[in-house]
């Protein structure tokens, strides 16, 4: 079958299915958007997956068109929803999905998520429909790809939050506690303690000393003129109520912890994310068209590049160590 498209005809060969799974990101409904429309104008059959791998058990799956995806660019979360699907970590779910694609003619499957939902993305993928996952989560702990959709996003929507914190805690002459998200990983804390100027910022990456190494920072600055402080702290340092109370005791400074929360995940994407989700969502798309699968795709120093999912799970991502000795030393 064909039909005319912009640049003459195109044979319809094939469908392809998207699906968002894990923890929502900004800029998961761009990432969306461009796979549909892309898809489309390569005659291509698209079906959205709603509730992550859950759907192709439940058979929630809905068959996309153009307007299917019209104004959603702008909106975070995800227009597919996502959920957690224990029967898909299962031999018999993963062949239950595998034969509902193949039921509905989808011979490729587009996956929004992060780890996890890259190791299913390999399981479908050996079960006989090929995956290509994009990295959809705000914590940047992807190691395939320099910069995750939703991590832009998530650090903007935090330094506004510490930004609006730090307005009250001058006004009292307070230091504030704040944690910001990023499960497991210090990215999302290191880049908003830099670009808030936080006096101290707390990660797992990096060990530390509440009396020897924060403590004494405070002081310092303190002995400078300075009344109130900011100290971000990663979601994976944890004890923020904690810490906070130790820093009041020891220096006898009004101190407040602010736990941010889930505001970080939701939000109208930022130009980035909205930028490198369409990019990944149409390199996504011509892999699949190829048919390759097993894949990742990423960033990497600016440019779309993709690798094997095993490849992409065993590889590392080193702590961003200078930015870390910056934002410590401009934070006298």
């Amino acid at each position: 079958m064909v039909f005319p498209a912009a640049n003459g005809y195109i044979i319809r060969f094939q469908g392809v299915a998207v699906l968002t799974s894990g923890g929502d990101a900004p800029g998961m409904n761009a990432a969306v958007r461009a796979v549909v429309r892309t898809a489309i104008f390569k005659g291509m059959d698209v079906y959205g997956v709603q509730r992550g791998y859950n759907g192709l058990i439940t058979g929630e799956v809905v068959k996309m068109d153009l307007r299917s995806v019209s104004d959603i660019i702008h909106r975070g979360g995800t227009v597919l929803y996502t959920a957690r699907s224990p029967k898909f970590r299962t031999p018999e779910g993963v062949k239950q999905a595998a034969d509902y694609c193949r039921e509905l003619g989808i011979k490729g499957v587009v996956v929004i998520g992060g780890d996890g939902s890259y190791r299913g993305a390999r399981d479908l993928t050996h079960a006989g429909i090929p995956c290509v996952g994009l990295p959809g989560t705000i914590d940047n702990d992807i190691s395939s790809t320099d910069h995750t959709i939703g991590f832009d996003t998530a650090m903007n929507t935090a330094m506004h939050m510490v930004d609006n914190i730090r307005d009250t805690s001058q006004s009292h002459d307070r230091c504030s506690v704040v944690e910001v998200m990023g499960r497991n990983a210090g990215y999302l804390a290191l880049h908003t303690g830099v670009a808030c100027g936080a006096t101290a910022i707390l990660v797992p990456e990096v060990p530390f000393d509440l009396e020897k190494d924060v403590i004494p920072k405070i002081t310092r600055t303190q002995a400078t003129g300075k009344k109130n402080f900011i100290i971000v702290v990663a979601e994976g340092v944890g004890g923020t109520e904690n810490i906070a109370r130790h820093i009041q005791e020891l220096t006898g400074i009004d101190t407040r912890a602010t736990i941010l929360g889930h505001v970080q995940r939701g939000g109208s994407p930022t130009v980035r994310d909205r930028v490198i989700a369409t990019q990944m969502g149409y390199h996504a798309v011509e892999l699949l068209e190829q048919g390759i699968g097993n894949r990742v795709v990423g960033i990497k120093e600016d440019k779309v590049v993709d690798f094997d999912i095993d490849e992409a799970l065993e590889m590392t991502k080193p702590f961003e160590e200078e930015l870390f000795k910056i934002a410590d030393v401009v934070s006298i």
